[in-house]
């Protein structure tokens, strides 16, 4: 008789053991919550946060329908959202054997996810500005054979132009040290105070 009473419960045990818990910890709601405001300052969208950090504090990979109904997110918004995060590379798709839904778990290394970003976003933004102010530094050098009207103007702008460009440069090269080395060299940083390097 113990026996059968044992037999009837153990399936409902092993049940709960596989399907993860649909509630939302407080923990996890202050922590998601958190990280989808900063990924909303760095340009990227809430959910994008929320979902990330879900997974990430996950110990095991998630469905879509987990995600869904711990963050009160549509199912369209917990498609898109994965969708996102798996082009960033922040988020991979997993299969279980003889399982056929998906799973989903969150990039644990947090130096290969910022560096991703740095190199695909931030990066590319610098050296989009690099060839603007080269550009701009042109267009002065021709304008400035051809009008002589105002010297005054064309010096300030060409020296504030140079400043820039100085500044974009030493930018790139501080990413390039970050990405490819996980540090950054900013001894140069007491020397360049408001535009004048001393």
């Amino acid at each position: 008789m113990q026996e059968s009473a044992f037999d009837a419960r153990a399936p409902a045990e092993s049940e709960s053991e596989q399907l993860p818990s649909p509630e939302l910890w407080e923990s996890e709601r202050i922590v998601s919550d958190a990280i989808g405001r900063l990924m909303v300052v760095w340009g990227f969208k809430r959910n994008m946060g929320r979902v990330w950090t879900l997974l990430y504090l996950s110990d095991e990979p998630l469905r879509a329908d987990a995600l869904r109904e711990r963050l009160q997110l549509s199912a369209g918004a917990v498609s898109m959202t994965l969708g996102e995060l798996a082009r960033w590379g922040v988020v991979r798709k997993v299969f279980r054997q003889g399982d056929r839904h998906d799973y989903y778990e969150a990039e644990s290394s947090l130096w290969k996810m910022i560096s991703r970003v740095l190199r695909e976003r931030e990066r590319a933004e610098v050296l989009l500005a690099i060839e603007a102010l080269e550009d701009g530094l042109a267009a002065l050098e021709r304008f400035a054979e051809q009008a002589v009207s105002a010297p005054a103007r064309a010096r300030i702008q060409r020296e504030r132009i140079e400043q820039l460009l100085e500044l974009a440069r030493l930018g790139r090269s501080m990413l390039d040290a970050l990405i490819d080395h996980a540090r950054m060299d900013v001894s140069w940083l007491p020397r360049f105070r408001l535009g004048r390097r001393t």
